[in-house]
């Protein structure tokens, strides 16, 4: 194949297979040699699978030979978050208590893509259960930015992130909770979207904190974005807190401009203590650039978002806590060989098992929600979620969608916060309050700073992504933003 993985899009790949120009095989040689080559220096992979790939490659190739319509992703090279379960991987969560778990079904976002023809070509590094922002805390090592070697990818999704920006996979899957798709998009120069909760199913991703976390996709551009969309987005009878709304192509409006889109500047998020202002002159300029096409803009305050943080860490931790009560080392997982008793088995397994932001989190979860102490701190965090709620609820009275940095900083150095973790935390400072809102975002890149990527985050009413969408088409067609990073142009 002569094709440059890097530089072709989803529906060039489909198109590109159906027109037998090339095949759904060849797409896997040239992911899988673009992997032998970066791979190495970056770290997205917890797993390859070529067997996978390769099989489904063949299913397309059959369909295509038979002259059989091909599903909207057909051939489409796609890589998956750790935390989801396929069938035939490990799913590890990147953590020593489940690092010999074997997936027995399918998440039912994977199993979307699968259908809509996508070849799987691994699962990707990310913090440990998801608590991270720098992909740092895997029991596996870290994942490199494909920007810079040097530096942190972001996380928790940050192989995700990672292997879509250099060029291995063309669409990845990660999970949001608190910024984990968004955080890592900004830091990779890719496009990244968590959409509203409820809008894509979270049955088969082994859960961080239930009430938070959503499934969304990695990309190169705000269109293929799309079509990872309308693959996953549905109601699916084994997750009660999917939403039954009529299928959507979130694509088909994203060329229609900004003309008369009220956009909304949340002026005290922008001006937080700790945001680089290049950052927010960067964004305040793709502002700019939204007013020039026709966008009507203003400013906003969201005075509740200021506690969104100090909420978060109590609610997050405390259905954490919960959620990983599960692992302890008698169903499945590590388990010592030796325990004295069912106590020994459980507190040494579970100490070996997890590692130190794992047990942090799950420390502080335990105890928010101890008698005595639920009320004073898990109570009172779900009303500060309410407070904020009701702020973006008038909000989006006023606008269509609201605008902040997606991260106060570029891509910090690895090792830099990993001592400090407040400092880590408040990477997330832009993106916690959409997911406690439940709120549809997306992270567009629109500029960089000293060569590494800044990206806008846009943020809509509850399942308004084709808005967001359509307004991230129009940065990306103003933008000379290059999405390729020196590692990829240059093979390293």
């Amino acid at each position: 194949m002569t094709a440059d993985l890097s530089l072709l899009t989803a529906r060039e790949i489909r198109d590109g297979i159906e027109a037998r120009d090339f095949t759904a095989t060849e797409m896997v040689e040239a992911s899988l040699s673009r992997v032998s080559t970066v791979e190495g220096d970056v770290h997205a992979f917890n797993q390859i699978t070529p067997g996978l790939a390769f099989a489904a490659a063949a299913r397309i190739d059959a369909m295509a030979d038979a002259g059989e319509p091909l599903p909207p992703l057909a051939g489409v090279p796609t890589a998956f978050k750790d935390n989801m379960n396929l069938r035939g991987t490990n799913t590890t969560c990147s953590s020593r208590i489940l690092q010999d778990y074997e997936s027995v079904y399918d998440c039912t976002a994977v199993r979307r893509m699968l259908a809509a023809g996508v070849l799987p070509v691994g699962k990707c590094n990310m913090d440990e259960f998801a608590f991270g922002s720098s992909t740092e805390n895997s029991a596996f090592g870290p994942t490199h930015n494909p920007w810079d070697l040097d530096r942190v990818p972001g996380g928790s999704s940050g192989g995700s992130a990672a292997a879509v920006s250099a060029g291995m996979a063309v669409l990845s899957l990660g999970s949001d909770t608190g910024g984990s798709i968004r955080q890592p998009g900004a830091l990779t120069g890719t496009v990244a979207m968590k959409p509203t909760y409820g809008r894509v199913s979270r049955f088969g991703i082994v859960a961080f904190a239930s009430s938070l976390d959503q499934i969304g996709p990695f990309s190169k551009t705000v269109d293929e974005c799309g079509l990872a969309l309308n693959a996953i987005c549905g109601k699916d009878m084994l997750d009660a807190t999917s939403v039954d709304l009529p299928d959507e192509d979130f694509t088909s409006g994203m060329r229609e401009g900004v003309q008369g889109l009220r956009i909304g500047v949340v002026r005290d998020l922008l001006e937080l203590e700790g945001c680089d202002p290049r950052v927010r002159d960067a964004v305040r300029a793709t502002v700019e650039g939204l007013e020039h096409m026709g966008a009507l803009v203003g400013e906003v305050d969201l005075p509740s978002c200021q506690y969104g943080m100090p909420a978060y860490y109590i609610i997050g931790p405390a259905e954490a806590s919960s959620n990983l009560a599960r692992f302890d080392g008698i169903r499945y997982g590590h388990r010592v060989p030796d325990a004295e008793d069912v106590m020994d088995l459980y507190l040494r397994s579970r100490a070996e098992g997890f590692g130190p932001e794992s047990i942090r989190r799950i420390m502080l979860g335990t105890y928010a929600l101890s008698a005595g102490y639920y009320d004073a701190y898990y109570g009172q965090a779900q009303k500060v979620r309410t407070l904020i709620i009701r702020d973006f609820e008038r909000a989006f009275a006023d606008y269509d969608v609201l605008v902040t940095p997606t991260t106060p900083t570029t891509a910090f150095k690895l090792g830099e916060k990993a001592a400090d973790p407040v400092s880590m935390y408040l990477s997330d400072v832009f993106t916690i309050p959409v997911n406690l809102a439940g709120i549809p975002a997306v992270s567009v890149p629109c500029a960089s700073i000293d060569g590494l990527p800044v990206g806008i985050q846009l943020m809509g009413a509850h399942f308004n992504e084709s808005t967001l969408l359509r307004v991230g088409y129009a940065i990306e067609s103003m933008s000379d933003f290059d999405p390729v990073p020196p590692l990829v142009k240059t093979g390293v």
